[in-house]
């Protein structure tokens, strides 16, 4: 098993990926539902998928922090070159271990006192804790999380929510 092509030795420790080429029009609780609907529900325990305020898109790519590295090879197995978003889109997903940050606490010390979770950001942005496939309070940041740079969080939420936003 070489996940992402080659790094074989990093699947035995590593836990937490980066599925990228999500489309733009996905949303975190589209992401949830399908990785529940792939079979993966219980089996991880965070998810952060960023999202540009200005554009109303996410970013292409999220974090997913798997529950143990053996779940990667079926995670890999099922979602490496998936297209079958439920929304219109062309893109394929591929996957990568993450670089920047590895493992549940990793992943949690990393967004805790990020601006994203500043008060003023809506929770649909937030990424999300899970235990056995049912969400978990985010613990408390440790710092004033600052002012995110961009706050038009309510013609996102608009957006997010499939209303329309006057301009």
């Amino acid at each position: 098993f070489e996940p992402g092509g080659g790094v074989a030795a990093e699947a035995d420790w590593t836990t937490t990926v980066i599925l990228c080429n999500l489309p733009n029009n996905f949303t975190r609780e589209a992401l949830l539902k399908l990785l529940f609907k792939e079979g993966f529900g219980g089996l991880f325990d965070f998810v952060y998928l960023p999202f540009d305020f200005q554009t109303q898109a996410c970013l292409g790519y999220a974090f997913v922090n798997l529950v143990s590295p053996q779940v990667a090879p079926m995670f890999w197995q099922r979602l490496e070159g998936f297209c079958d978003w439920g929304v219109m889109s062309r893109k394929v997903c591929r996957i990568k271990w993450s670089s920047t940050h590895q493992g549940l606490a990793a992943s949690v010390e990393r967004f805790r006192n990020s601006p994203v979770m500043h008060p003023s950001v809506p929770d649909e942005f937030k990424p999300v804790l899970l235990q056995a496939g049912r969400r978990q309070s985010f613990p408390p940041p440790t710092k004033n999380p600052r002012l995110p740079r961009r706050r038009d969080f309510t013609r996102a939420r608009g957006v997010m929510r499939g209303t329309s936003s006057s301009p």
